[in-house]
């Protein structure tokens, strides 16, 4: 068996882990971003340097992407640990910060907490939202070179026919995030002409990923890398999935008025499953059109891909609802709080909906992108989401009860009188907004597509130099460290030249 051969052995025919210790997983890097956001107000309160370029950047790689390359690796086994853990240091660092309050040091906690929740919040953009993507693009980085060492967990490797890798969840939830921020939601272009200039506007601004996924084909096909067939297919990749994703929901939006997406995106899905169940749908993707799983042909070649993309497009429709949801204007701390609370109640609702999916219907299956699947990445989706959002209000007491210190990627606290909004006052001094805010994170977020072909590349490169089936655990930690830290250090540089690279 040639390298190649035992490479791809080595990342199929896996059936992934339980819904449960991936939903524990992705409470995990919520509370590190939480944890990385009361340590950088605790520094500030003892007057500790945090503010200069090298710091924040070792600040947020060490808090934030080094506990999430050991928990995809040699901690994977102890992830209930690890989040007490770090709720346990979370909890000692707000401890420090209360009885170190320098804002109303002398009132009891329940009038501080009045007057919070009459606290105004400012940002360019929901630090939540950015924080969800940023999770995902580092997650999947870690993974797509992590999966090639033997320390990485199987059960997290994308599943071959039934069941919830780890894996399978960053595919989708690159779909549902990019969703949320998509043009339609942010009002973009959407509401420019007629919705068919829009339509047309759409299908020009996929040339970029027809370039890469036609570049990704012809790399990979060139230099024999290792590949999973019964993922996209022989020629399909991910770039292609995201063409069609962007093309049909381009079609929909046509047709279905923005604020009723989530109808679009349950009709979508359950016709498609109702296709699989009562037609030769699921055959046809499974074994082909001969029936014998051949691989002759440009459709049978791809089957998995191409028709997979109907759940993707559901996924894609229930990410523009909840992005319509999220990014509306909220006027103080207390609805955001709620708005934190129903995408947790949202979430525990499409579990349990899961759950019955799951018993009476069919189990998850990325390879068809089935109804049980896209259930699963919405609801992953929002327990995520929703927990970023409500520790960014925790992280917002903390900056309150210091006067609002300066924390990169978060939430601007503004005290404004119900009249009028212009008579808003800052409670960060002007003298401090002015200064620069160093974050990996929002470099990372500027960035995302660029790091993404950063990780791609820099993967290729790692597999076609270094044995990864027989490296040592200790060797392949410090290879996939040192691999994430020239990433970010990559993408940091360039954020702070005030570079953005941009493909359309």
């Amino acid at each position: 068996m040639s390298q190649k051969q035992m490479k791809e052995a080595f990342v199929s025919n896996h059936n992934g882990t339980s819904v449960l210790e991936i939903t524990q997983g992705l409470c995990y890097p919520a509370l590190c971003i939480l944890c990385r956001g009361l340590l950088v107000v605790f520094l500030q309160l003892v007057g500790s340097p945090s503010d200069t370029r090298s710091m924040r950047f070792f600040i947020d790689f060490v808090s934030f992407v080094v506990p999430m390359v050991a928990t995809l690796t040699v901690l994977s086994d102890f992830i209930v640990l690890e989040n007490l853990t770090v709720i346990l240091l979370g909890a000692g660092l707000f401890y420090q910060i209360y009885w170190k309050r320098t804002c109303y040091p002398r009132l009891p906690v329940q009038k501080i907490l009045e007057k919070f929740l009459k606290i105004s919040l400012e940002s360019e953009y929901i630090p939540a939202v950015s924080c969800f993507r940023v999770v995902n693009s580092v997650f999947t980085a870690i993974a797509i070179l992590a999966v090639d060492f033997p320390l990485f967990p199987r059960r997290f490797a994308k599943a071959e026919l039934y069941g919830t890798g780890a894996m399978d969840y960053g595919v989708g939830a690159f779909v549902f995030g990019t969703a949320i921020v998509c043009p339609e939601v942010r009002k973009r272009k959407y509401l420019d002409g007629s919705r068919f200039y829009y339509f047309t506007k759409s299908l020009y601004s996929v040339w970029p990923l027809l370039l890469l996924g036609m570049g990704r084909l012809v790399i990979i096909k060139s230099i024999g890398y290792q590949e999973h067939v019964t993922e996209y297919g022989v020629h399909w990749n991910f770039f292609f999935t995201l063409i069609v994703v962007k093309v049909l929901t381009s079609l929909l939006l046509i047709v279905f008025p923005l604020n009723k997406s989530w109808f679009a995106a349950i009709s979508t899905i359950v016709l498609y499953q109702l296709a699989l169940d009562f037609t030769p749908l699921k055959r046809l993707i499974l074994y082909g059109t001969d029936g014998n799983g051949s691989r002759v042909g440009l459709f049978n070649a791809n089957r998995e891909g191409i028709i997979s993309t109907l759940g993707y497009v559901a996924i894609h429709m229930a990410g523009v609802q909840t992005g319509l949801f999220v990014l509306k204007r909220r006027s103080d701390t207390k609805y955001w709080i709620k708005t934190g609370c129903c995408l947790l109640l949202a979430a525990i609702s499409l579990f349990v909906s899961l759950h019955i999916v799951q018993v009476s219907i069919e189990p998850v299956s990325r390879r068809m992108a089935n109804l049980a699947f896209c259930i699963w990445i919405v609801a992953s989706s929002l327990i995520l989401l929703g927990c970023l959002l409500l520790g960014d209000m925790i992280l917002s007491f903390a900056k309150f009860l210091m006067k609002a210190a300066l924390v990169p990627c978060s939430w601007e606290l503004t005290q404004s009188p119900a009249t009028s909004k212009k008579h808003a006052r800052s409670l960060v001094p002007e003298a401090d907004r002015k200064e620069p805010s160093f974050c990996l994170i929002t470099a990372l977020n500027k960035n995302q597509l660029t790091f993404f072909l950063l990780s791609n590349v820099t993967t290729g490169l790692v597999n076609l130099t270094v044995d990864t089936l027989h490296s040592s655990t200790l060797g392949a930690l410090f290879v996939l460290t040192f691999y994430m830290f020239i990433n970010c250090l990559i993408i940091y540089i360039l954020y702070l030249q005030d570079k953005t690279i941009k493909f359309w």
